[in-house]
């Protein structure tokens, strides 16, 4: 299709295999290279980047009306389960990690009543459809990939190695954990959805299922920890006329025939470094049932190629997804050391740059 699209119909074209005047595109990059960018742009507030990017998707949040989270003297602040997160500086720019985990150590299920569980309440949707109709030429998304994120985000509150033993063991404390967190996600995601009558377009969540070789965890113990909370998950949002997109790093290609079984319609980030991820074996297996979001590797091509390089890379994307099925953006957060070149080279060969900040 060549007419011009707004990014809603391309999005939208796109996920139907229906053709699009060019691939739809997301973006997500540290502090410090969003700044970067920012400045080779010239553009004044960080918040046009996304448009000079010419970005398909919008998120639509509700805004936060439970208790404030706390600021400490020493710049940490507080998170929605009562974690606490800190930026550590150094010569290349700003992180943040959890220094406080207040789930670490927690033997006994009984010990939950003393620390925090987020309410639903918290959750202000009273400016959600308003914010759907100013963002109307653009898919709108509900959620993120810190949604559900049993493995993960239950591993910021009680420790990574903690975890895996709780997988392995089927501790209660970890289970009573994954009970609340999909409590909170899925009721969050629902009022969101009925707020936004029928305007969110994908609903995201995410886990880390994969290390660079293979998986974090059997695909059997997924589906017997996480599998029907997954599939309720999108279930809700295809009751909402939404599709679904899972952030899931790393090797995980045993995992797709299940998620695709579960319900899920986008398989985001498509990390194609990783051990069985090729991209166009990913197409002729599963792109019937399956469209792809990412795929430009923040790992080998992005940081360490040249323009011509991220070039030729898009152009291949462009070949394998003629008539849809991907919305082309990076395998992760793009770090520091990605030259910002290459950055631009991505969204200019997709054809979706536009300089100054020009809304499509």
């Amino acid at each position: 299709m060549s007419s011009p699209m707004t990014s809603r119909e391309r999005v939208r074209s796109c996920l139907a295999r229906k053709g699009y005047d060019r691939l739809p595109v997301q973006y997500s990059a540290v502090p410090p290279v969003h700044e970067q960018v920012r400045e080779r742009l010239g553009i004044k507030d960080p918040n046009d980047v996304v448009a000079a990017l010419g970005v398909d998707l919008r998120l639509i949040e509700p805004r936060h009306q439970g208790p404030a989270f706390r600021r400490f003297p020493d710049g940490s602040w507080e998170g929605l389960w009562g974690e606490r997160w800190s930026a550590t500086h150094n010569k290349d720019g700003v992180f943040q990690d959890v220094i406080y985990q207040p789930y670490a150590g927690v033997t006994d299920v009984a010990q939950l009543k003393d620390l925090r569980e987020p309410s639903v309440d918290w959750c202000d949707v009273s400016r959600v459809l308003e914010d759907c109709r100013r963002n109307d030429a653009y898919a709108l998304i509900a959620g993120h990939p810190g949604q559900m994120d049993f493995l993960n985000g239950i591993g910021r509150l009680r420790g990574q190695e903690q975890v895996l033993l709780d997988v392995a063991t089927d501790e209660p404390v970890f289970l009573e954990l994954v009970e609340r967190m999909f409590r909170y996600f899925y009721a969050k995601t629902e009022r969101v959805l009925e707020a936004a009558r029928g305007r969110i377009d994908i609903v995201w969540c995410g886990d880390d299922l994969g290390t660079q070789c293979g998986p974090i965890i059997a695909p059997a113990t997924f589906d017997r920890l996480f599998g029907d909370k997954y599939r309720a998950y999108f279930a809700l949002a295809h009751r909402h006329g939404a599709k679904t997109a899972m952030h899931v790093c790393g090797a995980i290609r045993p995992f797709i025939p299940r998620l695709v079984e579960l319900g899920l319609d986008i398989l985001d980030v498509v990390q194609v470094s990783a051990a069985g991820m090729d991209l166009k074996q990913l197409r002729d297996d599963f792109g019937k049932d399956l469209a792809f979001c990412g795929t430009m590797c923040v790992q080998t091509v992005l940081p360490n190629g040249s323009p011509a390089d991220v070039e030729a890379e898009v152009r291949l994307r462009q070949e394998l997804f003629p008539d849809g099925g991907l919305i082309l953006g990076p395998t992760n957060t793009i770090e520091i050391g990605t030259p910002v070149e290459n950055i631009l080279a991505m969204y200019r060969a997709a054809g979706s740059l536009h300089m100054r900040g020009a809304m499509p």
